[in-house]
């Protein structure tokens, strides 16, 4: 076939076989680049290489340095970054809006139930009593007070404090402490728009919110929305409602001095509201606010807003109107325990709670609550004239099984100007309802006699009033004043002999306790405390390491001493205590309210064993008035020195309570005598038992009764019958009924005319008592016999007295065995 290539000289198969044989002639050259085509065959330039968009790692380069960046690259980078930073920001600014003030009165308010998750017990803070004002309704010494005291640069700052901000991101992120907002601006944001949850979002979103705040609202309708979204405590927000609950006026009409103190206010109503808040006391809030009003007021003198002239003309800390509310009964003192549980546990102050929107489900018993206020009216009526309008009482209610805390009886209520929660934080002794955790410590560690081994209730002590007591060495504690202590009975001059420390518990005698305390060692009658629910702040530190301490001058409130007993009831199995079983917010249910789990803190023979001697009170002893009460019940009574309180703690397999009465200065709280008058002596088996039965009968209407388990025979019985005449139980038999045979019992009282013998007490040989008397206490006298808790502090021992077992009524710890 012709050649119709038209090509002369060409290869054989035309270009395809000049391209292939060019591949080849390179491939044989050792690697050198091919021949562009159309160039000739070796003798064009090389192939260019071809630009990736992003040349990392590097082209051309070799080993590490294809991975170091060029300076275009990092320019680069750093250009995108912080252009993507500044375009989110801008989004960011552009897609949030400003806070109305008036939108704040439409907040959600705080809603709180009964037990059965339906019946709203209370309502509180959001829309409650809040009213907004303009700028010229404030007062400008009001303006200068709050500018001065918490943002002094507000007329010429941005809005907001990067250093705070940087300062409380930091910490949050670290786990420290959270800070709020450190200008007016940032707290007006804060109080306005958003949450109260404390996260570095929420941080970030204050500070965006706050800049544009402050380019689109004037300084002045800042400081103005700060004052009326802000909470000041008495249940009030804004200023101007503040000004109503405080001083009975409007906000226009506030003095200066009236002005610093809403100021100082503004820091925290829970901290320096004088009447008191959430787990705090009206002495220290009132404490706390008269410094924080000296230094607003001086702190407006620094800043220029206040002349010297002026400050000194201020005069007396301004005085408040009485405090109002709306909550009747005991609700006011129910809201305050659930509200600062709900606080603590989702990590917020009351008054972030106090911005509204929680629904707060309780463990609170209507039922039980109203059935305990009903208790305690009943018996104040029928004391009549006994007892005066100082007198007061406190209570409350544990399911051993759960902690639950079920009811509380905390005063007259707020609506009655009575604001202190008697159930919670007094500062009342105990008297002998301490002496059950002296005797599980006792089963738990032992005495120095038993060797560390547990010793039983059956073991025998010497009973007799005015005994010597003796430390572990054997010798005789000094009193302080060269001779021997003697710890004193409530019935002088009875010579009870040897008796078991089940039946020392029925009639509540303190001398065999006084000595079981020292025999055992205080620091672990302290440690069975602690493990029972008893907190440390509330030890009698002063009497620490003394003879009294076992007899009860701590002071526990109501609810600690309602837990203790639950222990007891549950088989030494303890559950905090709580009062809110979960927090809602915008429909969703909050973390961290999970149910207690149980830790055992002492034994269950041993629980068990001191609920059967605790039986033995009831059905036998200085609690008989309460065995007739229709179901199984143990218990003990107390009562102190001087008629200064009286307690009676029961408990059932269902419920824990306990009842206390004292009487108090309004204005101090200084304890008094309950009746004002000595020889009329109140006694932890009368009234406060009384109380109890009734709520009791109650309460537990209509529920199942159970029986407490059985006892068994625990502990190393110790100490030997003594060949006294007096009648006294042998350790391996019941102890007897009190007979006219045995002189302690009623035949002792009719001999001393100066002690009358209440009607309210069955047998006459209650636990209570007076002069020196009573089960718990300390004796006034002065004397170097001990009163019922072991008597008056007295000079440290010496060295040598020290090292032989400390000083009876003083010091003793340096001997080593407390």
């Amino acid at each position: 076939m012709p050649d119709t290539s038209g090509a002369q000289g060409r290869p054989r198969g035309g270009r395809a076989e000049v391209r292939r044989a060019a591949q080849r002639s390179a491939g044989a050259g050792g690697g050198r680049r091919r021949v562009p085509e159309g160039r000739g065959r070796g003798r064009g330039r090389q192939e260019p290489v071809k630009k990736r968009w992003l040349d990392y790692p590097r082209a051309g380069k070799h080993g590490l340095r294809r991975f170091v960046p060029s300076w275009k690259q990092v320019t680069g980078c750093f250009i995108g970054f912080f252009g993507l930073i500044f375009a989110a920001a801008g989004i960011a600014y552009a897609w949030v809006d400003i806070p109305e003030v008036d939108k704040v009165k439409d907040n959600e308010s705080n809603v709180f139930y009964w037990d059965d998750g339906k019946t709203q017990m209370a309502s509180t803070g959001g829309t409650t009593n809040r009213q907004i004002v303009g700028i010229e309704k404030i007062p400008k010494h009001m303006r200068n007070a709050v500018i001065s005291a918490e943002n002094d640069t507000f007329y010429e700052d941005s809005g907001i404090d990067p250093m705070g901000i940087t300062r409380a991101v930091f910490n949050m992120a670290t786990g420290g402490e959270t800070q709020g907002g450190s200008t007016i601006t940032q707290q007006f944001v804060k109080n306005t728009y958003l949450d109260q949850s404390q996260t570095i979002s929420r941080k970030v979103k204050e500070l965006f919110i706050s800049l544009k705040v402050d380019t689109k609202m004037s300084k002045n309708e800042i400081l103005a929305g700060y004052l009326n979204a802000a909470c000041y405590g008495r249940n009030a927000c804004g200023i101007q409602a503040a000004s109503q609950a405080y001083f009975g006026k409007d906000s226009l009409d506030l003095t200066l001095g009236e002005s610093a103190f809403l100021s100082a206010v503004l820091k925290g109503p829970n901290l320096y509201n004088p009447d008191g808040g959430v787990g705090t006391t009206p002495q220290a809030n009132r404490k706390r606010a008269v410094e924080r009003w000296n230094w607003t007021l001086d702190r407006m003198v620094e800043t220029g807003n206040l002349s010297q002239k002026e400050r000194d003309e201020v005069g007396e800390f301004p005085k408040l109107v009485k405090r109002k509310s709306t909550f009747d009964g005991q609700v006011g003192y129910l809201v305050d325990i659930a509200k600062k549980e709900a606080a603590d546990k989702l990590g917020m102050s009351p008054d972030e709670l106090d911005k509204g929107g929680y629904k707060i489900y309780t463990t609170f018993s209507k039922k039980k609550v109203q059935a305990m206020e009903k208790a305690v009216a009943k018996t104040r009526k029928e004391q009549g004239k006994r007892f005066d309008d100082k007198v007061q009482f406190g209570g409350a209610s544990i399911e051993p099984q759960s902690g639950k805390i079920k009811a509380v009886y905390g005063g007259a209520g707020y609506n009655k100007g009575y604001y202190v929660n008697n159930a919670k934080g007094t500062r009342v002794p105990v008297g002998s309802t301490w002496k059950p955790i002296v005797l599980a410590s006792a089963m738990e560690y032992g005495t120095y006699k038993s060797n560390g081994e547990g010793i039983s209730p059956k073991s025998l002590y010497n009973g007799d009033d005015n005994s010597i007591i003796f430390d572990q060495n054997g010798d005789p504690m000094p009193n302080g004043k060269g001779g021997p202590f003697r710890q004193q009975n409530e019935a002088d001059n009875v010579k009870y002999g040897m008796v078991t420390l089940k039946y020392a518990m029925q009639l509540s005698i303190n001398v065999p306790f006084a000595q079981l305390g020292v025999d055992v060692g205080l620091d672990n009658t302290r440690k069975t405390a602690l493990a029972l629910g008893v907190p440390e702040s509330s030890f009698d530190t002063g009497n620490m390491n003394n003879v009294s301490f076992s007899l009860g001058t701590s002071t526990p409130d109501a609810l600690s001493l309602s837990s203790v007993y639950a222990t007891f009831a549950a088989s030494g199995k303890r559950y905090e205590p709580y009062s809110v079983t979960k927090v809602m917010k915008n429909g969703a249910e909050l973390g961290g309210f999970e149910k207690p789990t149980a830790k055992e803190a002492l034994d269950p023979e041993i629980a068990d064993a001191v609920t059967d001697v605790l039986e033995n009170v009831v059905e036998n002893g200085t609690a008989k008035r309460v065995n007739d009460v229709g179901f199984p019940s143990a218990g003990k009574t107390g009562t102190t020195d001087d008629n200064i309180s009286a307690w009676y703690v029961g408990y059932t397999p269902e419920l824990s309570t306990a009842i206390g009465v004292f009487r108090s200065n309004p204005e101090t709280h200084e304890l008094m005598p309950i009746t004002g008058n000595k020889s009329d002596s109140i006694h932890g088996g009368e009234v406060p038992a009384q109380v109890w039965e009734d709520y009791m009968r109650v309460a537990t209407k209509g529920e199942e009764h159970s029986d407490f388990p059985e006892a068994t025979d625990v502990g190393k019985i110790v100490g030997k019958p003594s060949p006294s005449p007096t009648p006294s139980p042998s350790p391996s038999e019941e102890e007897p009924e009190p007979t006219p045979s045995q002189p302690e019992v009623t035949p002792s009282r009719p001999a001393k005319p100066s002690k009358s013998c209440s009607q309210w007490d069955p047998a006459c040989w209650d636990d209570g008592g007076n002069n020196g008397g009573g089960d718990g206490g300390g004796d006034s006298s002065g004397t170097d016999i001990g009163g019922t808790t072991g008597g008056e502090s007295s000079p440290a021992p010496t060295e040598t007295e020290s090292n032989t077992g400390g000083n009876g009524n003083g010091n003793g710890n340096n001997g080593g065995w407390f």
